[in-house]
């Protein structure tokens, strides 16, 4: 489809940009060595920078992206989800630190400075890493559900054959 320099199709519609992924999320937090600690606790990641004020920790090619001064009320709806290869390890490991579990169909908790966190398992999500990626990850054994699979075909974005 051509467009013009304004960016309007030939057809007349305005043309958008296509949002291919969430690159990262930030959160807010009161102390940025806290909340490697309790993160780290849990998860498995690689912090590549770290300061009073900020910490960008990766899961392969995303990251979430501590930033200190949290002064906002505590989530209610608002969230992020956090895919990982053992949900019932994460659970367990929750429970062992004392992490309370939010009334939900869901795996959601509040982190120490009030984000809401909900945990998924990879496996069961049409998200999904490429395989170098996740080879790099040391998670290249990880395979998507049958239903997940099935998912992502409804959605026309199945394996595409070679």
């Amino acid at each position: 489809m051509s467009s013009n320099s304004n960016g309007v199709s030939v057809d007349g519609t305005q043309r958008k940009a296509t949002a291919i992924g969430i690159n990262h999320v930030a959160l807010e937090v009161g102390d940025i060595g806290a909340a490697l600690e309790f993160y780290g606790r849990f998860l498995n990641f690689e912090i590549t920078a770290q300061s009073e004020s900020a910490a960008f920790i990766y899961f392969g090619d995303q990251f979430i992206n501590f930033a200190k001064g949290r002064t906002q009320a505590t989530d209610q709806q608002r969230h992020f989800g956090i895919a990982v290869d053992d949900k019932e390890l994460a659970r367990t490991t929750l429970e062992s630190m004392g992490v309370t579990f939010l009334d939900s169909r869901f795996l959601d908790f509040l982190d120490p400075w009030g984000n809401r966190v909900e945990i998924t398992t990879y496996a069961n999500i049409q998200f999904s890493k490429s395989n170098d990626v996740l080879h790099a990850m040391g998670m290249a054994h990880v395979e998507k559900t049958d239903s997940a699979k099935q998912e992502l075909a409804r959605r026309g974005m199945g394996p595409v054959a070679d």
